[in-house]
């Protein structure tokens, strides 16, 4: 059986492979090998192409979807690419991306482990909330390998006109490229003043310069994704990954951290463990090591992260230029110091504890003079639709955004609403909104 880590390293473990014919080996054209292309949604990392790697060029324009085939998938386009990232599309290159369909059964590597009677504040069957700061649960997130078998069906030319033909062998990939996910370092910190090891995930922009000063983004994730495998934050849906996408790079260039703790770190008795501080000493670390710009640090983070954020904007009131806060709450009696910061709240109206308890913190803020505007948003929106909602509460100007989700559009059609769902796809979709992300950083300290 494997053990826990093995599970969670996407792409580890045994590899299908193919012996080919000494003599199609040498074919011009014949496919060197194959790489599964992996990519972050909402509700987790995908498996959603498959790069097929050529001896020569090959010429876009007689590829088509119907000349591969992927065991169990469905191939959705097929184009040419100068490397495995799909993003490298050309007129001929010596890699054919054969994209699949994400909604496909079996796309989504993530699966969801619960132990019996086991509790989380991203969903528990029975008992509650997380657990107490500091314990380390019993549940995690495992994913399967991004794996997958593909064969050429069709006729393939490369750029000197050459015919690859047809072949009734499978070519199994041999190695995994995870989108951004890749782009992420992963590092350790020994915290001398705690003593907590905390390992994270870090993204240094690219083309880095230290004589500029970059934003840097927090992000902490849920109790649900609790682990001790680094890069687990990173394949559980886009409160990393979002930020250190190319779109929003290009814009937007910042770090962004991601820590992976192995402990709960906030629970519903409002009490946080020491990686609160641990991880306000990373950030402090980092900021000396790189040129980031102390008035442009922002923090996020969903269900138990979003409580840490809320622990950290309450014991250290002036670190961060401003905060998202998804899907989170905290005892009011502690929240006066949020009154003077700058918020953007999501949550969703079928949330039966974030709901309820970022009302009753949006309202002692307010009775502390600040100026809240809420608004319903619907999630089945267009892009346009969220950027018109958007326009109309940011015109208001509030230094304090509360957003919540109508009831009953979180939840993907077909799935329970039992079990905590309406609490955990309030991040599969929070994160996916652009103008609250840009809205982010407009902010400065």
């Amino acid at each position: 059986m494997r053990s826990r880590r093995e599970f969670l390293i996407v792409g580890a473990g045994a590899l299908l492979s193919i012996n080919l014919p000494a003599d199609a080996q040498e074919r011009t054209g014949h496919a060197l090998g194959a790489t599964a292309v992996t990519q972050v949604f909402g509700d987790g990392v995908r498996l959603t192409a498959v790069a097929v790697e050529y001896h020569e060029p090959i010429a876009a324009g007689g590829l088509s979807p119907s000349a591969f085939t992927v065991e169990g998938r469905t191939v959705t386009d097929v184009f040419a690419s100068t490397s495995a990232d799909p993003a490298d599309r050309v007129d001929a290159g010596r890699f054919v991306i054969v994209a699949l369909a994400p909604e496909d059964e079996g796309a989504l590597l993530a699966e969801r482990v619960q132990a019996q009677g086991g509790g989380g504040e991203g969903g528990p069957p029975a008992g509650g909330g997380p657990g107490q700061a500091g314990d380390i649960p019993t549940y995690d997130t495992v994913y399967r390998d991004a794996e997958a078998r593909v064969g050429q069906t069709g006729t393939v030319t490369t750029l000197d006109g050459d015919a690859v033909a047809a072949s009734d062998e499978m070519l199994a990939t041999s190695d995994t490229l995870n989108l951004v996910v890749d782009d992420f370092r992963q590092l350790e910190f020994n915290d001398p003043e705690t003593g907590d090891l905390l390992r994270y995930n870090l993204f240094v922009p690219k083309d880095y310069d230290a004589s500029r000063s970059y934003p840097l983004v927090l992000f902490m994730h849920d109790a649900g994704t609790t682990s001790d495998v680094t890069r687990t934050t990173l394949y559980q849906g886009l409160g990393a990954v979002i930020w250190a996408n190319p779109q929003d790079q290009a814009e937007r260039p910042c770090f962004v951290l991601a820590p992976q703790y192995a402990e709960i770190i906030a629970d519903d008795d409002s009490r946080t463990s020491s990686m609160m501080e641990t991880t306000i000493h990373l950030v402090e670390a980092l900021a000396q090591e790189y040129a980031i710009d102390r008035d442009r640090l922002y923090v996020t983070g969903q269900s138990g992260g979003c409580m840490m954020s809320i622990a950290m904007d309450i014991a250290y009131p002036g670190l961060f230029a401003a905060s998202f806060l998804v899907a989170g709450q905290w005892d009011p009696a502690l929240v006066a110091p949020l009154a003077r910061q700058k918020l953007f709240i999501v949550v969703s109206q079928d949330d039966a504890k974030a709901w309820p308890g970022q009302s009753a913190i949006t309202e002692v803020l307010e009775q502390e003079g600040a100026s809240v505007s809420r608004a319903v948003w619907d999630t089945q929106w267009s892009a346009e639709e969220f950027h018109a909602a958007f326009d109309e509460i940011d015109a208001k100007g509030s230094p304090i955004n509360y957003v919540a989700f109508r009831e009953g559009t979180v939840i993907p059609e077909g799935e329970s609403t039992a079990g905590g769902s309406g609490h955990r796809n309030t991040w599969r979709v929070a994160y996916t909104i652009q103008p609250v992300r840009e809205w982010i950083f407009r902010q400065h300290r």
